[in-house]
């Protein structure tokens, strides 16, 4: 199957195309929250498919149980910093760096025969870190809202072009059915009002 046939495949003849894409309405913040968030589910699935492998890699033996749970912690991390609640989630992550380098930390030690890889990944995890305590506090400053501050919804009337236009929209809606029920009733005829008593 060529190229040309899957496109077919995916947009119908007369489908709107994208001749041009413009900036992201998402501030810097949360562009990067997305991005961590996303390193963080691939960091964690690995972890979480090949714990062995990692635990190896650094010397760290025996704990092929702990690298599986912090690849599902990851996942979670990762999860909430893709949500509405990403300072949340980069916070989470900021601990979960935390844990990593106490647990990387032993495995620097001279008994370790690889702790040139441990020290690589400690490496990058400080680094990792640093990144994410200056994305946690971004996002935090951008969705802060100040302390005891209420918001003021009072220009808001729930109507899209305001009062005014449903009002208007209501009364010609109202004459539209008087017509059309005028329209209904046999010539001669009028509409009796409800007897009340």
């Amino acid at each position: 199957m060529s190229l040309a046939n899957l496109s077919r495949i995916a947009r119908a003849e007369g489908d709107p195309k994208v001749l041009q894409t413009g900036r992201s309405s998402l501030p810097t913040a949360d562009r990067v929250a997305r991005s961590l968030g996303w390193f963080s589910i691939a960091l964690g699935l690995t972890e979480l498919f090949a714990p062995g492998a990692i635990a190896r890699t650094l010397g760290l033996d025996g704990r092929k149980g702990l690298v599986r749970a912090y690849g599902a912690r990851e996942i979670g991390a990762g999860v909430v910093s893709l949500s509405t609640e990403r300072s949340l989630g980069l916070w989470s992550r900021v601990a979960g760096d935390a844990l990593d380098l106490a647990t990387l930390a032993p495995a620097l030690g001279r008994d370790n025969p690889k702790r040139r890889a441990a020290a690589l990944a400690f490496t990058l995890v400080a680094g990792v870190a640093l990144i994410d305590v200056v994305a946690a506090g971004s996002a935090t400053a951008v969705h802060a809202r100040a302390p005891n501050r209420r918001r003021n919804y009072r220009d808001r009337s729930g109507f899209p072009q305001g009062v005014a236009a449903a009002r208007g929209a209501a009364a010609a809606l109202r004459a539209h059915d008087d017509l059309a029920t005028a329209r209904r009733l046999p010539a001669g005829s009028e509409a009796k009002a409800p007897a009340v008593g």
